[in-house]
């Protein structure tokens, strides 16, 4: 596959032509005499706000609440370019918002915030919150973003997701159940070497323990997380294992999983020779991994290997994720995105992989074959499926586990609907046909 490249000044003249930004706002409603300016704004908005006043869920009626995801950061963990001025964020969470609105036609609006203590931003952000129906915190860093996250999520009656934590969690873990599959390893006996504890390593290592794996070891810049250390905050010693192990080297030793979410080149081909037969290796540290796939190669050919690039085989990308689980959480009007709705979209990436490509994504990857196995374990950015299949699967899980506000009397029959209802949406917005093949 051919690496696509891109220079400063074309990403510069992406940014600010034809007009600054990549976003807008648009008028779903006609505004085109006074009648319809009377039903726009005053008087006709009274009736509405009187409504809601008398039942706070009408909202998700009578206005854009329940298609508006709020994208918020403080700017203190960008990309890979460390903490920026609030402002300097800005061209990210756009981004993302453009992202939901490609993937899952979802409106999204993107806030910087000038404050970075943990009671000013959960302040800050519940105080807003009435206004969207989720948010999705980015680029802020750990460990605070643990605690942001749980506070709000007591706060506000709507869905909280820090991407940065639960993205490449869902993401890798349905590459790991397929990976198992191709390799004929089980969950509950594999071991996972998680490097760099942050707020991705995290949320991974919690993400595999709900899926069934309990080997689990993870690595930070100061070496293994075990209980011999004293250095180690109230996240990290949640997952130390009392083991006689030190270094990256020696924790690496035997593994059948490593996940990289750590810095470019900290893997070498020595650590490579020492994994268990047929592992797996996703080094996703952008734009360099934790050790080139060719590198990894040479001394290995039985690896399964991801990284987080498109010039690769085996993406591990959050876009895979985020538009759709928003999607399913909206549509059901969820006050929370649970567990079990994370699990759901995991699960559901991972049967999808193993469905025949259709042909349009592999002429978008300019690929002939796209089959499941070593070298295709998830499904491509690009599979339009996947705003069918997970969102689905997410909105079941939000209903079964009863943080859904919407009434349901029959499941099976108001899901079959809902997935028919994003099959034809899916047809009349980009003319694709889910089922083909």
């Amino acid at each position: 596959m051919s690496k696509t490249t891109i220079t400063k000044e074309e990403a510069l003249k992406y940014h600010s032509t034809p007009i600054p930004g990549k976003t807008a706002i648009q008028i779903t409603k006609p505004v085109n005499n006074s009648k319809d300016l009377s039903l726009a704004y005053t008087p006709g908005v009274a009736y509405p706000c009187l409504e809601i006043d008398k039942n706070e869920e009408l909202a998700y009626k009578y206005t854009n609440k329940s298609n508006l995801v709020a994208v918020i950061t403080d700017s203190t963990a960008v990309l890979g370019l460390g903490e920026l001025k609030p402002v300097a964020g800005k061209p990210v969470m756009e981004g993302k918002a453009v992202l939901f609105k490609k993937f899952a036609y979802i409106d999204a609006f993107d806030i910087e915030l000038n404050v970075h203590s943990i009671d000013e931003i959960v302040n800050v952000i519940s105080a807003i919150s009435p206004t969207f129906g989720g948010i999705n915190l980015e680029d802020i860093k750990a460990p605070k973003c643990f605690e942001i996250e749980k506070r709000l999520q007591k706060l506000c009656n709507i869905p909280i997701f820090h991407d940065d934590q639960h993205g490449t969690a869902i993401i890798s873990a349905a590459a790991i159940i397929n990976g198992c599959e191709i390799t004929g390893k089980k969950l509950d006996e594999i071991k996972v070497v998680i490097i760099g504890a942050g707020a991705a390593g995290i949320a991974a290592a919690e993400m595999y323990k709900a899926i069934g794996i309990n080997n689990i070891i993870l690595v930070d810049s100061k070496g293994a997380v075990t209980t011999k250390r004293c250095d180690l905050n109230e996240y990290k010693q949640k997952f130390a294992v009392n083991e006689n192990i030190t270094t990256l080297e020696e924790a690496i030793k035997n593994a059948d999983v490593v996940i990289g979410n750590s810095v470019a080149n900290c893997i070498t081909p020595d650590m490579v020779k020492k994994l268990n037969k047929n592992a797996m290796l996703f080094v996703m540290s952008n734009p360099d991994p934790e050790i080139k796939p060719e590198l990894a190669r040479e001394v290995r050919d039985d690896l399964i290997i991801a990284t987080g690039r498109s010039d690769y085989p085996n993406q591990i990308n959050n876009v895979l994720g985020f538009p759709f689980i928003f999607r399913g959480a909206l549509d059901t009007y969820a006050k929370e995105i649970n567990m079990q709705m994370k699990i759901a979209a995991c699960f559901s990436l991972a049967n999808l992989a193993k469905k025949s490509c259709p042909f349009y994504v592999k002429k978008a990857y300019n690929e002939i074959e796209l089959r499941f196995g070593k070298d295709y374990i998830l499904p491509k950015p690009f599979d339009r499926r996947v705003f069918v299949d997970v969102s689905v699967a997410v909105a079941k899980a939000s209903i079964e586990s009863g943080v859904s506000r919407i009434k349901v009397d029959n499941i099976d029959k108001w899901i079959e609907e809902y997935k028919l209802h994003l099959i034809k949406t899916l047809k009349e917005k980009e003319g694709i046909d889910y089922f083909e093949c």
